[in-house]
């Protein structure tokens, strides 16, 4: 995707957003919803208790975004492996980023486990609110983001991890009313970002269609395929997958 594409995305799905209001999108909840994945919360995975409550605002998000970890591909996909990755996210957004908690809603490993992120998510999933992250500078307040254990700018996922992002979004989706089709993105669509790697974006039509059978619903009209490299900015380090806050958000 070129920078004047990337743009011309952005701000697009910004107009959506707005039209939308930022609740049900005009799909019945109930005709869409789906049983939630196995996920592991907080204290399944040992999480430091946070510095302060995380804030959930009484709302439906508008998207789903899913995002790469910017971290190895390993080789490792035992649950004690998806563990370790979550400890080592909430202390690099705690400790080196200077925030209460962890920034992402959920977490998925190589392995395909899913975990809850930052504190009050599930919780919040359940209610249909949502719990305001810090994933994609200047819109976390109505976006939920998905961490996705690698980078993915050369190769794609692994099955597990692919299979269990299918179930979340699908999850997700039917849970919040949200249209797969329209509403599944990529970190770049907001951001001056490669993230979730020029790979994974590029399977991202395949990932809507495969949510939209889960709900019944038609596939997705198709878009011509992003461009592959993207020659926006890679990660930079370790779990570095770009702007997660702007100037006027409010450090979580």
């Amino acid at each position: 995707m070129s920078p004047a594409s990337h743009v011309h995305r952005r701000n697009l799905l910004k107009g959506a957003a707005v039209v939308a209001g930022g609740v049900a999108l005009g799909l019945p909840r109930p005709a869409l919803a789906q049983d939630a994945p196995p996920v592991h919360d907080r204290a399944a995975w040992g999480a430091r208790p946070p510095k302060s409550a995380a804030e959930v605002l009484d709302r439906a998000p508008d998207h789903v975004v899913v995002h790469h970890t910017a971290s190895p591909n390993t080789a490792d996909y035992s649950l004690e492996h998806a563990f370790a990755l979550s400890r080592s996210i909430q202390s690099h957004h705690m400790d080196t980023n200077g925030w209460a908690d962890t920034g992402q809603q959920l977490t998925i490993s190589r392995g395909g486990f899913l975990m809850e992120g930052r504190n009050r998510s599930l919780r919040a999933i359940g209610a249909g609110d949502h719990v305001v992250g810090a994933h994609v500078a200047n819109e976390n307040s109505h976006l939920v983001g998905i961490e996705n254990e690698g980078l993915y700018m050369t190769e794609g996922p692994t099955d597990a991890l692919w299979a269990r992002l299918v179930e979340t979004c699908a999850w997700l989706c039917g849970t919040y009313g949200l249209d797969p089709r329209v509403r599944i993105v990529g970190h770049r669509d907001y951001n001056n970002t490669a993230c979730p790697g020029d790979r994974l974006y590029a399977m991202l039509p395949q990932l809507r269609d495969e949510v939209a059978g889960r709900l019944g619903l038609a596939p997705a009209r198709r878009m011509p395929e992003p461009r592959v490299p993207s020659g926006l900015p890679g990660p930079r380090f370790r779990f570095d997958h770009g702007p997660v806050l702007g100037r006027g958000e409010r450090r979580p």
